[in-house]
């Protein structure tokens, strides 16, 4: 069990967003931390790799003592092959342009990840206890491996295939006191022929496909009984949550060729536990605490854990152990939490989720690991605090799923979590007509895969289903198989047929949909009643490119592709898609931002303009589903595809590789407030959102329709209103109004009853619709007949506005407030004004960074402040820009802030 206890801006502090290297290095064996007790577990923490075509002995010989492993690659516990090579510089800068296309260019030696790999690792045992047994744990392998210790074959490639089985393997008759050897030999990976990870679309395949004991090896020491697969099922009382009765099982494994008398101990929820139980030589037994034999177990008033913006996460420890004659043989633990997970299908056939009794609108996107799948724990605690930032709620995983630290940051965070497996590759081919079908060996990896993920998923609160399909659902006998394999494992959550609207006879029907759009869409497709609008669960949908903004562009494509990006849309981009795909070329995107912006001038232009389309259309797509949460044809949930990518991409996501956040990331972020105010596209109406659980009452709305020119044409104001929590409600809707520009704004903001603002939101408008040419929608796009007419913002004058910042210390990090505001003299709007931290030597943008808001647009007389949270940048003074679609860039004075007693600030 792992806690988490240190605060997130902590290990941002250590984070760098760029490509990880490694300096090639020389390891020491790895001290395993056994000793008296039992029940310790140490992960490999180095190994040294080779191709088998350099290495040609045999595993006897690899994994003997002494053995040169000169010129092997020094690479760390979880290193892929090509993760271990990047480590040590053999390709260097593989995510500018297209520089990874030359890794499979075959080398003097042959093509590189065509044969196996060597992993081999050293790690030193102290003398052992009596009864001391050492497993070895392989939590998952890409794509299979042949396993040797100290000179002896231990399990092959047949018994170890799999990204996801986890395997023990009892090695103690071939450990001794001192340096022992552990050597791998791993095979080549195909996710078309197995069961492993594969990407389709979303970037280019990586050289050697992931090959590689990707979650780790663990060293495992325990006395005769070892105990496994600790578990909690909570069921709270509904809808009062006053109760909540709680179920322990583990599994006790004597590993001795003798019986064993074993005291089985717990604590958990204050509650202590005991059990003494009788196991035959190498026998297996689930130990179970309910409130049947333990009334304890039922507790009074347990603290219940809540989604993000619904209330607390709180979590529960568990603690085990089992002792034979007197000593401790083992230990195990858990964390978990309180709370009721179900779903039901709408009447109109759509999946909605229900936690603790009480309905909620999903509102996510979808999770992309690293291409290399390398590990970095302040990298992912930077994305967390991304996804609360930005006000989601859920993190949809396609496959590729991650480890459990992923799932304890949901679990602290109360980040809902869809897993499920891939799509089109080996997961689904026995779906597919023509696909290669499953043998034997397949099932048996897949039964195992879905085993090790439930035990894996199962004690998280973050959990609340899993799909066991994604664009197919499985044919009949692997569907039923996958079922049942859940429920064996103590799953008490939904099952979901696929991600697509299809069902199986376990499941029945999955009630999501798949209808797309993945390419460019305007805001108002959101609001239709077809295809992928806002109506029903939307499994993965988005508007396809999303443009970082000019600092990631120039870093991660070369100056011809920076040339093509805004010159030529029909150019297929490395960046954009896998080359084989329709997304690999931006040309619905770069056609409508030309027609409805105006064609740009050059790449600056282009980022400009791409920055106001997507921070509209990403704000739109959850806008729609907020607003028809409760219509006749509910909105239940949305999965924004994606949220992050795997490497620099112009295609799906919130925010860049680099960490940098832009348009997307902003619309989003305003969509999904707490409490919000936003217009409709299809009924022009003002509408509430109220995310929050309690309701809202007194709260003000102002609205204001203003021309180009910022003259105000319709102005009203409503006062004591009531929201609902859980509720969106429409509280006014615009006329018609006469003598339009034909680009005008819709300012809205909402207030609490004392004045205090709680949302402000604008909208550039045409008075020429977009038109959608809905017949002849595909699975990706539906087409226009007409675009919105927006050119008329090139004309704006530039805008003054004046920028007041300040920037504190509070611990490892820094807390900047800027104040904007523009002068009631000024001319003009100040459309769209971004700020940014910048590092004061290079002029590179300080990431992560946590803003209040950004992208935002003032008029005369207004005034905005706003905050970010960023790491500590030591002693030197961050750089503050501004800029903005009509205000020139600027780098800001900033004032610091010392603590009370200390000297004054000076202003830089």
């Amino acid at each position: 069990m792992r806690t988490l206890t240190r605060p997130v801006l902590l290990m941002l502090a250590a984070l760098v967003v760029a490509p990880l290297a490694h300096a090639a290095t020389t390891y020491a064996p790895t001290p395993v931390n056994g000793g008296a007790g039992g029940g310790t577990v140490t992960a490999i923490a180095h190994w040294q790799i080779q191709d088998s075509a350099k290495a040609q002995e045999g595993g006897a010989a690899i994994s003997a003592a002494g053995f040169s492993t000169r010129d092997w690659y020094p690479v760390s516990g979880r290193a892929t092959v090509m993760a271990g090579l990047l480590e040590n510089g053999k390709f260097p800068d593989v995510f500018h342009s297209d520089n990874l296309r030359a890794v499979q260019v075959p080398d003097a030696s042959g093509q590189l990840f065509v044969n196996p790999w060597w992993y081999r690792s050293e790690f030193t045992l102290a003398k052992s206890a009596a009864g001391t047994h050492t497993l070895l744990r392989t939590n998952g392998i890409v794509a299979s491996a042949d396993l040797w210790v100290n000179g002896h074959l231990v399990a092959d490639h047949g018994a170890i295939a799999g990204a996801y089985p986890v395997h023990e393997f009892d090695v103690t008759r071939w450990m001794h006191a001192g340096v022992n050897v552990l050597a791998l030999r791993v095979h080549p990976a195909d996710p078309r022929r197995a069961l492993t990870i594969g990407w389709v679309d979303w970037n280019p395949t990586p050289p050697d496909n992931n090959m590689g004991p990707w979650r780790g090896v663990d060293i495992v020491q325990t006395g005769p009984v070892e105990l496994r697969f600790p578990h909690v099922t909570s069921t709270p009382s509904l809808p009062d949550l006053a109760h909540a009765a709680l179920t322990v099982t583990v599994q006790a494994r004597n590993l001795d060729t003798v019986a064993h008398a074993a005291t089985i101990t717990g604590e958990v929820a204050g509650v202590s536990l005991r059990q003494t139980i009788q196991l035959a030589p190498g026998q297996t037994q689930a130990v179970t605490f309910s409130p049947g034999t333990d009334p304890a177990l039922t507790l009074s008033h347990p603290e219940i854990w809540w989604p993000v913006g619904m209330g607390e996460h709180p979590l529960y420890d568990l603690q085990m152990a089992a002792t034979v004659d007197g000593a401790t043989s083992d230990k195990a633990g858990t964390r978990f939490g309180v709370r009721s997970v179900s779903s039901h299908l709408t009447k109109q056939g759509y999946r909605q989720f229900v936690v603790n009794g009480k309905p909620l609108l999903i509102r996510g996107a979808g999770w992309a690991p690293d291409l290399f799948l390398r590990d970095d724990p302040a990298r992912m605690e930077a994305e967390f605090s991304y996804v609360r930032n930005l006000g989601l709620n859920t993190i949809r995983s396609e496959g590729k799923l991650e480890d459990q630290r992923f799932y304890e940051l949901a679990d602290r965070d109360g980040i809902l979590v869809l897993a499920g497996w891939e799509c089109c590759d080996m997961w689904e081919s026995a779906a597919k007509t023509g696909g290669k079908p499953w043998n034997e060996t397949d099932v048996r990896t897949a039964r195992e895969s879905m085993a090790s993920e439930a035990r894996l998923l199962r004690n998280h609160p973050s959990v609340i289903a899993f799909l066991i399909g994604s664009d197919n659902a499985p044919p009949p006998g692997i569907a039923k198989m996958y079922v049942d394999t859940l429920h064996a494992e103590g799953w008490t959550l939904p099952i979901i047929a696929a991600a697509a609207a299809q069902a199986t006879a376990e499941t029945g029907p999955s009630g999501m949909k798949m209808t797309g759009p993945y390419a460019w869409v305007p805001p108002s497709y959101w609001y239709a009643d077809k295809q992928g609008g806002a109506f029903g669960f939307n499994s993965e949908t988005g508007a396809g490119a999303v443009i970082p903004r000019l600092e990631d562009l120039q870093r991660m494509l070369s100056p011809q592709e920076q040339e093509a990006l805004w010159k030529y849309p029909q150019t297929r981009q490395y960046h954009a898609s896998a080359a084989w795909s329709p997304f690999a070329s931006l040309a619905p995107f770069d056609n409508a931002l030309a027609t409805r912006y105006g064609a740009p001038k050059d790449l600056a232009d282009y980022v400009a303009k791409a920055q106001l389309d997507n921070y509209d259309n990403t704000r739109a797509q959850f806008e729609a589903f907020n607003a028809h949460m409760e219509a006749a044809r509910p909105a239940t949930g949305v999965i924004y595809w994606m949220l992050n990518n795997a490497w620099p991409s112009l295609h799906w996501h919130l925010y860049d590789w680099y960490l940098n956040p832009a348009g997307a990331y902003f619309g989003a972020k305003k969509a999904n407030e707490p409490l919000h105010i936003q217009y409709a596209y299809d009924t022009h109406g003002i509408v509430l959102v109220n995310h929050a659980p309690d309701d809202a009452r007194g709260l003000q709305v102002h609205v204001r329709v203003r021309n180009l020119d910022g003259s105000v044409r319709y102005e009203r104001k409503l006062q004591g209103i009531v929201l609902a929590g859980n509720h969106a409600q429409q509280v006014a809707t615009l006329p018609a109004l006469a003598g339009l520009s034909r680009t005008y704004f819709v300012e809205l903001e909402l207030a609490a009853a004392d004045g205090r603002p709680l949302s402000r939101n604008v909208y550039w408008l045409s008075i020429q619709a977009d038109r959608l040419d809905w017949p002849h929608s595909n699975w990706y796009l539906t087409p226009l007949t007409q675009y919105a007419d927006f050119t008329a913002l090139q004309s704006l004058p530039g805008a003054a506005s004046d920028v007041r910042a300040s920037v504190r210390r509070e611990g490892a990090r820094d807390i900047a407030t800027v104040t904007l505001s523009v002068p009631a003299a000024s001319r003009t709007v100040a459309l769209f004004q971004h700020l940014s931290i910048k590092h004061p030597g290079d002029g590179q943008p300080v990431l992560p960074v946590l803003w209040s808001d950004n992208d935002v647009t003032l008029w005369p007389g207004e005034s905005l402040t706003l905050t970010a949270h960023f790491a500590a940048q030591g002693t030197a003074t961050p750089v503050i820009e501004v800029s903005g679609w009509n205000v020139p860039s600027r780098r800001v004075p900033v004032t610091i802030e010392h603590p009370a007693g200390a000297d004054q600030g000076t202003t830089h």
